[in-house]
């Protein structure tokens, strides 16, 4: 529950964005919308010292030196769980939406692959292909929309994907480049 340890630490400790996204897993401007009340509505904080996650020893030595980062403690690594394969859930509010962010990132980041495109917002590549060929069955309501406002992906997983669709093509200057 990275959003909660995230709301705790924001709540409880003198850390900075950087160290509390850099321990949440987030990005530091949403750990910024934590602080500043946007992202965290209704989230109860968890404490990462209560649950065996960091010690009160190491909170201190990265509140004194903003560069530090925080360390787990090695008996909570055994228990991290990593990201489980397969397709994730998308509300049924939220569908309607897919075709927007694939059109704002078909848009800024034209040379982004289709498979890219589909692990990163949650869709087929023949929908990917119908938006990008404009013959989508709703083309005409079509409007770019960031996949990060509407709650497709988080920002990390685009600056991931951007960072890897930049690295594979070095030579082209990417339109949106973050």
């Amino acid at each position: 529950m990275p959003k909660a340890t995230a709301v705790w630490l924001v709540e409880n400790t003198a850390l900075n964005f950087e160290q509390i996204a850099d321990f949440c897993g987030m990005h530091p401007l949403e750990v910024q919308g934590i602080a500043d009340g946007e992202v965290s509505g209704g989230i109860r904080g968890l404490d990462p010292v209560a649950s065996g996650q960091l010690s009160l020893d190491e909170i201190a030595r990265c509140e004194k030196d903003p560069a530090a980062r925080l360390q787990m403690l090695s008996t909570a690594k055994q228990y991290i769980q990593q990201k489980t394969k397969g397709s994730r859930y998308t509300p049924v509010a939220r569908r309607q939406d897919k075709p927007d962010a694939i059109a704002w990132l078909i848009k800024h980041f034209p040379t982004m692959t289709d498979a890219k495109i589909s692990k990163l917002v949650g869709t087929t590549k023949n929908t990917i292909q119908a938006v990008r060929g404009k013959t989508h069955w709703n083309s005409s309501n079509i409007k770019p929309r960031d996949p990060v406002l509407l709650g497709l992906c988080t920002q990390t997983h685009l600056d991931t994907a951007i960072a890897a669709t930049v690295k594979a093509e070095p030579d082209k200057e990417i339109a949106g480049q973050v």
